[in-house]
């Protein structure tokens, strides 16, 4: 079964690894949120995508949920000593990945193939493309003003709420090569347990692949970021209780109207109303066990 899945932060990851233990990972297609990459110190980072990569790589920091596992921080702390900004913080490990990836940009080589030839260096077999090659963006409006989407999430510690949420570039983004016809030979399409305004939003901001999931052949189903109404973390349920007025399953069915055909739910939403096809399980992926759970309730859906 050929699956492609929408993926962005640590459940992305998550379920996207769920997805390759349980499939073989040559049928897994993983398309990653770029909206959140930014330059630091002259580098571009896609936290998204490395956090997606060492994932599946098996080198995450899983007590972090962020960078490399077994890290330091050498120039971190002598860029500090010097007086430079590390408010958003960069591993000795991961800075060797943003140098090469920087690299290659400069080139001119497309962020697609970078992309591709880190997830063969890492060893991942599963197909891992960002979302576009394109400069696409997130920006957060809050009370307090507008933010691109890492001084919000990091420096000010998404502590202000958020009024609206808009992707710089999304008109002029193409989906990156080989996605639509991933798209076009999947069984089924899922979208992971990720924020669906600021980890799927930018995905689906870019038209070709919105208008892709609109005219599926196929099943498409997403999982809820939500147990019993609540984020495992991150802000995701204060944004749907702001921007979708609740934070029960029938809202994230609206994010992605005309997008799903079903909705993957926890045990403790199962008396809520989603208005669409439901599919009840645990949905906390603690474990390996309880990542083929999620991923084999995903994979039941008739195809």
């Amino acid at each position: 079964m050929n699956v492609v899945v929408l993926a962005g932060g640590l459940g992305g990851s998550r379920f996207a690894r769920a997805l390759t233990e349980t499939l073989p990972p040559t049928d897994v297609t993983v398309v990653g949120n770029v909206g959140d990459d930014l330059e630091v110190a002259g580098l571009r980072v896609s936290p998204d995508l490395d956090t997606i990569l060492y994932t599946l790589a098996g080198v995450l920091d899983e007590a972090q949920g962020w960078g490399r596992a077994g890290e330091t921080w050498n120039a971190r702390d002598a860029a500090t000593e010097l007086g430079g900004e590390t408010w958003f913080q960069l591993g000795d490990r991961d800075l060797g990945l943003h140098l090469a990836r920087t690299e290659a940009l400069r080139r001119g080589e497309p962020l697609s193939t970078i992309t591709a030839r880190f997830a063969r260096r890492f060893g991942v077999e599963a197909t891992l493309l960002p979302a576009t090659d394109n400069r696409l963006r997130t920006w957060i409006a809050t009370p307090a003003g507008e933010f691109p989407f890492q001084e919000w999430f990091v420096r000010r510690g998404h502590r202000d709420e958020v009024d609206a949420v808009r992707f710089e570039g999304a008109d002029q983004a193409r989906s990156a090569p080989g996605l639509l016809d991933a798209l076009d030979a999947a069984d089924l399409i899922a979208i992971a347990p990720s924020n669906p305004f600021v980890s799927i939003g930018p995905i689906l901001a870019i038209a070709e692949i919105r208008d892709a999931l609109e005219h599926r052949r196929v099943p498409a189903v997403a999982v809820s970021p939500l147990i019993g109404g609540r984020t495992v973390r991150g802000p995701a349920d204060r944004m749907l209780q702001r921007l979708a007025g609740g934070t029960a399953p029938a809202q994230v069915t609206d994010c992605y109207k005309g997008l799903i055909d079903a909705l993957v739910i926890d045990e403790a939403d199962a008396h809520e109303e989603a208005g669409i096809q439901t599919i009840v399980t645990r949905t906390l992926m603690t474990d390996a066990e309880a990542r083929r759970r999620l991923a084999e309730a995903v994979l039941g859906i008739p195809v």
